[in-house]
This record gives structure tokens, C-alpha cells and sequence, in this order.
């Protein structure tokens, strides 16, 4: 838990100063989400935890909480393998969307899920964030 933690930590302390407070996956129940079963961790080849990635299962879309992958392990693809498991464990549970929302303030956050094939589909303020709504439809295969 304290590895994820300190992940969490590390990916998103850089966005404390635009948003104001921490970003509320650094507040995260990480505890609880464990033993829900909804957080999966990559590995480095040296065994160490590299990034996680938290979702469960809507009646209608996979939600997917919170994605980070350590600063120092960022750029190798790793965030994108997270991905392709959530969107691989939604096609295991018979749903073909994956919906998630970021921080308006989060602009690295807006440009990348589109080029990852996710679409913008609403805008709301909720428990004092600006939030920023996607979705990606996943093809049948």
C-alpha cells in the first residue's frame, strides 16, 4: 500500500499548485481499493512497482478511477499496458466502455486520452474539482 501510495505521489504532487489542493487520487482509500480487488500494479523487470491502475465494473462502462505510473518510470509504455488491462478485464465483464474524468487543470491529462481514443463528454464541478469527462468505446476483438 505504501508503494502505491507514494506512486500516487509522485504522478500527480506536480498538479498540487494549478488545482490548489491535492489531487484527489492522492487521497485515495487505497487500503479499501485493495481489498475491493480494483487496483493492479505493473512491475519493473527488477520486481519493483511501477505504476497502478484502479477501475471496476458500472452496469453499463468500466470506470477507471485512477491510472499513475511512477515519474521515474514514466515514458516506457507502461501507463498504456494499464490500459489495454482495463480495457481487457471490461470486455471480461461483458462491457464495451471504459469512461473516466481528470482535472481541467490536468491539460497533459487532455491532450493524452484523446490520442489514446478516448472523447470528451462533459464538463462538471464535484466535490470542489473541475472535471473533465471521457469515455472510449472498445472494439469487439
Amino acid at each position: 500500500m505504501d508503494v502505491v501510495r507514494a506512486i500516487a505521489v509522485s504522478a500527480y504532487s506536480q498538479y498540487i499548485d494549478a488545482i490548489g489542493r491535492p489531487p484527489a487520487p492522492m487521497c485515495a482509500d487505497f487500503p479499501s481499493q485493495i481489498r475491493s480487488n480494483w487496483i493492479y500494479v505493473i512491475e519493473r523487470a527488477s520486481g519493483d512497482v511501477a505504476g497502478y491502475i484502479v477501475f471496476f465494473p458500472m452496469s453499463d462502462h468500466m470506470f477507471l478511477e485512477s491510472v499513475a505510473v511512477h515519474k521515474d518510470a514514466a515514458g516506457q509504455g507502461l501507463g498504456k499496458l494499464l490500459l489495454a488491462h482495463c480495457a481487457e478485464a471490461a470486455r471480461g465483464c461483458g462491457l464495451d466502455e471504459i469512461r473516466l474524468y481528470t482535472n481541467e487543470k490536468m491539460t497533459s491529462n487532455l491532450k493524452m486520452y484523446p490520442r489514446l481514443g478516448f472523447e470528451e463528454y462533459a464538463r462538471r464541478s464535484e466535490d470542489g474539482f473541475s472535471r473533465v469527462y471521457f469515455k472510449k468505446t472498445l472494439s469487439s476483438t
